[in-house]
């Protein structure tokens, strides 16, 4: 069994079925390699839980007998054996466009360290799709990344914290709310948590903002936005958001921001 590919993806994460099927439908031809069940959703039904796999693929080839034709599917990748680099912790190192060390090979998702989330993996695809196919000139550095964790009450975050913007040696600001003083957090009878937002004191470039409590991993998003085409701390105050949402007072946040105590 021999064949050849344009196009090698090891992982049918976030990140390998998308650029899978933009190769795919540019012409190119391209194998899909995963060592799990490929495509599904795991749905629980009825009082007692039952799981159900609802399939979402196909495997058009499926090696059964792997070992008969050469393929070992025990041990690691073989890095080392085809030249990619890595770093101390394992993880493939890549460029700002997501290249390895080898030519043709490039590293999306969560092997190359840069952050284990299905977004962070789905944007590694968009900006190799973007420089492979359209001639695109996209970069991680460009690239302003947030998180959330789905926890009660839900957390966003994006850019530094405060111990981080210390260590710049630059001057900065704070600016701090409890949800108590957030109107659809007390609507909504959920005021646990706050509000941050850390800006630079001299540019006014946004470096980080967090918000722990009711819709913060929605609200977090406008902030995130700002940060993306570098608007300023000061841009984002003039904005007039909707009424009542928590988002609504990012604004006030800004206004109120000043040095940090100690």
């Amino acid at each position: 069994m021999s064949r050849r590919f344009d196009a090698i993806i090891v992982g049918a994460g976030q990140a390998g079925p998308p650029l899978a099927n933009r190769l795919t439908r540019a012409g190119r031809s391209v194998a899909l390699i995963e060592r799990k069940l490929f495509g599904g959703t795991c749905v629980n039904t009825g009082c007692m839980p039952t799981k159900t796999l609802v399939a979402s693929a196909r495997a058009a080839h499926m090696a059964r007998r792997a070992a008969d034709f050469g393929v070992v599917l025990a041990g690691d990748l073989g890095l080392d054996q085809a030249g990619v680099a890595t770093d101390a912790r394992g993880y493939v190192t890549a460029d700002d466009e997501l290249r390895t060390s080898v030519p043709g090979i490039w590293a999306l998702g969560d092997c190359n360290g840069r952050g284990a989330f299905t977004h962070i993996a789905y944007n590694d695809y968009e900006i190799v799709a973007a420089n492979l196919l359209d001639g695109g000139q996209r970069r991680l550095s460009e690239r302003v990344s947030g998180y959330a964790l789905y926890i009660d009450p839900p957390l966003g975050r994006v850019g530094l914290n405060e111990a981080q913007a210390r260590k710049r040696g630059r001057p900065f600001l704070v600016g701090k709310r409890p949800m108590g003083r957030v109107g659809r957090a007390v609507e909504k009878d959920e005021t646990q948590g706050f509000m941050k937002v850390i800006v630079d004191a001299e540019t006014k470039a946004i470096l980080g903002a967090a918000i722990l409590g009711v819709e913060g991993d929605e609200a977090i998003h406008g902030i995130i936005d700002m940060m993306s085409v570098n608007a300023t701390a000061t841009q984002l105050q003039r904005t007039v958001p909707i009424h009542p949402t928590v988002s609504e007072l990012i604004p006030t946040l800004i206004a109120e921001a000043h040095a940090p105590d100690g």
